[in-house]
């Protein structure tokens, strides 16, 4: 650049008026990545207290696994409000935009699903059908909710596991199964779930199908068709949470 070659010679903004070459031009850089500040990774809530984009998330998703769901991000962005969190609805657009849930935007698995072919569940023996299903729990003294996975053999009644977390990820479902796999055996048996986002994930769906057993869904919007395990959160509220 003639610039750099006659520098030693003149002041760098002689040497740009004389070729008709802004300054600012000359000292630029460029810069990889997007432009503009980087996100923020917390969200505080009113009582000052500061929150992780990650359990934000994991709200933002239990508001839209609720029945019959259908909100874009200002609805979503009214309840979390509603909840105490200080935010703003672009921030709710770029986490929803970066997770695909967005109306419009679905979860995304790979391969078909096996829908349930009878609603009701008839089983023989002990470990021939499980049924599993998450309850949100709240935990007044910590002004949110907890997510409750149960697993349970149909034969017996039995909840086989449970979990309590402040987030159920796939994972948590993989270990459930792979501690009930240790101790009676999965394979064969048929298991039975919604369509949570924790159940469709492809990890799994690949995990039970390799233990040779077999998950069915039951259709959108028809919890009777899980009607063991729903009845026994229905229970579960009534008698110990309230």
């Amino acid at each position: 650049m003639i610039i750099d070659k006659f520098k030693d010679r003149a002041s760098i903004c002689e040497l740009c008026s004389w070729v008709s070459f802004a300054p600012s031009n000359y000292y630029y850089e460029s810069r990889t990545g997007k432009p503009g500040a980087k996100p923020s990774t917390h969200t505080w809530r009113t009582d000052g207290t500061r929150v992780l984009n990650s359990q934000l998330l994991d709200e933002i998703r239990s508001t839209l696994e609720a029945e019959f769901c259908c909100y874009g991000y200002r609805n979503v962005t009214s309840v979390l409000r509603d909840k105490a969190y200080l935010i703003n609805h672009k921030k709710v657009y770029r986490i929803m935009d970066e997770n695909k849930l967005l109306l419009g935007k679905v979860i995304s698995s790979k391969g078909k699903r096996c829908f349930v072919q009878h609603r009701r569940i008839d089983a023989s023996r002990p470990m021939e059908y499980l049924c599993l299903d998450i309850k949100y729990v709240w935990v007044e003294g910590e002004k949110r909710n907890y997510y409750l996975l149960s697993i349970q053999d149909v034969y017996s009644r039995m909840i086989l596991k449970q979990i309590l977390k402040s987030s159920i990820r796939k994972y948590d479902v993989i270990d459930l199964f792979r501690s009930i796999d240790l101790k009676y055996g999965i394979k064969g048996v048929k298991i039975r779930n919604d369509n949570g986002s924790q159940f469709i994930a492809n990890d799994v769906k690949r995990y039970l199908m390799n233990m040779e057993a077999q998950q069915e869904f039951t259709h959108i919007a028809t919890p009777e068709e899980n009607a063991y395990i729903e009845a026994f959160h229905s229970i579960l509220q009534r008698e110990v949470i309230m």
